[in-house]
């Protein structure tokens, strides 16, 4: 049972039943989860992959969208940091009862759950009433998004496979809010690319979750119970190669993209990437925290780099 469960105590020792320290601005920065916030990178792909097709580069034009794009990617990082504090208040019992998700702040003793709350509700009306001043077609998104996130904290994640898909698709919202708050039109299938990636993750994610937890993964989160290790691993053989396959065909078929289909040079990136995350997740079982995945690990880190440079260069000299 969680209440059996050594806390942490701050002062690095555990067990004692010495109560936890209450650091309530170091224990807030860390609960809204900033390491998180590279999933919204996805909100400059409208500012990327328009790049020399409405303006010039290093145009005034260029400088004001990428300014808009960057209130956005804040707002929208906020926004989500909102769901992450109300969720960690929620679960506060189930993540005590985790291996690693007891460390987060209000399940370690850190963050009173009240300040949580408390953040949560001031972020959540704040994030739409700015959005709503930046571009009211990006404030109606963020506005479905998180009454989306707060249908999938009480209800949606106890679904499942809609739990994988409610999380996939927050990443083609985010897309979205990025194209719709510089007026940009982005091709369909950049964005099939992008759920059927965040699936990619989604499912991966859930694979760490319950080999982790192994016996214990119904007792974290009864959805678990729903899901085996060899129905997700034919998931998420059917989910990549699908990403690879749709990443392909929008590479030489977007109308968005240069004539010259020398897009299709960095599928190789995209396939090694995958291929990479799929090792990991097999081998160190590195699935459950993408965002820790790609941040520290450093062939993954070089393919994106390459992938970005090498995008870069082609979108820079389309014509």
């Amino acid at each position: 049972m969680s209440a059996e469960l050594p806390q942490r105590n701050w002062d690095g020792d555990r067990g004692s039943g010495v109560a936890p320290r209450r650091r309530p601005v170091r224990g807030l920065l860390r609960g809204l989860r900033p390491k998180q916030w590279i999933k919204n990178l996805l909100i400059f792909a409208g500012f990327v992959f328009t790049m020399n097709d409405r303006w010039q580069a290093f145009s005034p034009t260029m400088w004001e969208y990428f300014g808009r794009s960057a209130v956005a990617f804040l707002l929208f990082s906020l926004l989500a940091s909102s769901v992450y504090l109300l969720n960690d208040v929620i679960d506060v019992e189930k993540d005590r009862q985790h291996p690693t998700k007891r460390n987060r702040p209000v399940a370690s003793g850190e963050l009173a759950p009240a300040v949580a709350i408390g953040a949560a509700v001031v972020l959540m009306p704040a994030t739409l009433i700015a959005g709503y001043h930046l571009s009211p077609p990006f404030a109606l998104v963020i506005g479905g998004y998180l009454i989306m996130q707060i249908a999938y904290v009480f209800l949606l994640k106890k679904v499942v496979l809609l739990d994988v898909f409610v999380i996939a698709t927050g990443f083609v919202m985010r897309a979205v809010s990025g194209a719709v708050v510089i007026g940009a039109a982005i091709s369909p299938w950049l964005y099939s690319v992008t759920l059927l990636g965040a699936l990619f993750l989604g499912l991966c994610k859930r694979r760490s979750e319950l080999v982790l937890l192994d016996a214990n993964a119904g007792e974290h989160r009864k959805i678990l119970r729903s899901y085996t290790p060899s129905l997700l691993d034919s998931l998420i053989s059917i989910v990549a190669s699908s990403t690879i396959m749709a990443y392909s065909l929008y590479t030489f078929t977007s109308p968005k993209l240069p004539p010259h289909n020398l897009m299709m040079i960095t599928i190789p990136f995209v396939i090694f990437g995958m291929f990479r995350y799929l090792f990991l997740a097999h081998t160190q079982n590195a699935g459950g925290s993408p965002e820790e995945v790609f941040l520290k690990d450093r062939p993954l880190l070089v393919t994106m780099g390459l992938w970005i440079l090498t995008t870069g260069v082609i979108l820079t000299f389309r014509r």
